[in-house]
């Protein structure tokens, strides 16, 4: 309730920005007016009316997805539209400086040079093209085949036959409304390509029910790797029915861990691969409270000497993990940011927004995720598929 709350609020406020940026200063006749805010406040609402009512309703299934391009493209555009306004307001603000600050040389600015009225209209214009063409370039960058990238990680005492151990990591999915079954089957040829020894998927399968989904993520049983398909939950996956996608994801044939861990011998060699819920589980079913996220269960009596991998969804996990202990942590679920201005906001919510980095003696490694949520626009956040090679520090 709370996050529809605030997610309500934040809509409310970027729709209205916007309106109130580029509708009032048309001075439009007051039926145009009328209509032209009615339109804009229908897709602001439009997103919560398919996350609310349309999703879980009886219209026919591609109605339902045309429904959802419509909400998730129109908010990705505003979005990107409203970043783009509050940074020509900044500049407004800063000229509005120079007025107070030097009035001799605004006064010959504005008089000889510049129309202030004519200005602020053309700015308008040039907010909404480059909004357009930055959410043109963003759904072309969401829709394409996630990139492979290649990340080595250094291990201490690393054992001969876990040198080159590669693993490929796949999250955050979220097939959907506009993720089908021919992104996932993609998906799954760039990563059987890489002939990898362990596949990590970790969480945020999917956006809806198993019944839904199904013949959408049927190619995911199709993943091959030396050491199988290892998968932890995502928060999405609480907010689908986790126990029906617990059982699809095995019925896939991946090992599903839920704050438990598994011995593979690689060699001469043994690695622990464990596996924790979603963060914020204990939270969105406190009805199942073993599903309550808990690193020193997934670690408990984890022979010592072995390799520890960790798996989990989000990045905040990792100040708990690393009081049990583990070599590498791989998560994902802040997609990077995906578009502005999220990178800002996830890096105030999460402990890494992506990339590798060091905590303590171990190693997290964040991934962007292979899909995207809600807007199918990707700026400054590609998505990856990610090929993990271990090598001794």
């Amino acid at each position: 309730m709370i996050f529809l709350i605030v997610s309500v609020i934040m809509v409310g406020v970027i729709y209205g920005y916007c309106g109130w940026r580029l509708l009032v200063p048309l001075e439009l006749p007051s039926h145009l007016a009328l209509a032209s805010w009615l339109c804009l406040t229908v897709l602001a609402l439009l997103p919560h009316l398919y996350l609310g009512y349309v999703r879980r309703s009886n219209a026919p299934e591609r109605l339902k997805d045309w429904l959802a391009w419509a909400a998730y493209l129109g908010l990705g555009w505003v979005t990107i539209t409203f970043s783009l306004l509050v940074v020509s307001d900044l500049v407004r603000i800063m000229w509005f400086g120079v007025e107070a600050a030097l009035p001799q040389l605004y006064r010959f600015l504005v008089t000889d040079l510049i129309d202030p009225a004519r200005v602020l209209s053309r700015a308008n214009v040039g907010v909404i093209g480059l909004a357009a063409l930055l959410t043109a370039r963003g759904l072309y960058a969401a829709r394409r085949n996630p990139r492979v990238v290649d990340v080595t990680v250094p291990i201490d005492g690393l054992p001969p036959s876990l040198q080159g151990f590669r693993i490929a990591q796949i999250t955050d999915l979220h097939v959907g409304p506009t993720i089908k079954g021919d992104f996932v089957a993609a998906v799954v040829e760039t990563v059987n390509d890489l002939h990898v020894d362990l596949i990590a998927f970790t969480g945020d399968l999917a956006d809806g029910s198993v019944q839904r989904h199904r013949s959408d993520v049927a190619p995911l049983a199709l993943l091959r790797a030396v050491h199988g398909c290892y998968f932890v939950t995502g928060n999405h996956e609480y907010y689908s029915g986790v126990e029906e996608w617990v059982d699809e994801a095995r019925r896939l044939g991946m090992e599903v861990l839920l704050n438990e861990h598994c011995i593979v011998r690689h060699g001469e060699a043994e690695l622990t691969i464990a596996g924790v819920t979603d963060y914020a589980a204990a939270g969105v079913v406190p009805q199942l409270p073993d599903h309550a996220s808990d690193p020193e269960s997934a670690l408990m009596d984890a022979p010592d000497g072995t390799v520890r991998l960790l798996l989990a969804h989000q990045p905040r996990s990792a100040l708990a993990a690393a009081q049990v202990g583990f070599d590498l942590m791989l998560c994902g679920h802040t997609h990077g940011g995906q578009l502005l201005p999220w990178h800002a906001v996830v890096a105030l919510q999460q402990t890494f927004v992506s990339g590798l980095h060091r905590l303590q003696r171990s190693w997290v490694y964040v991934s962007r995720g292979a899909g995207y949520w809600g807007p199918p626009v990707r700026l400054g956040a590609p998505s990856e598929i990610t090929h993990i090679t271990l090598v001794k520090a």
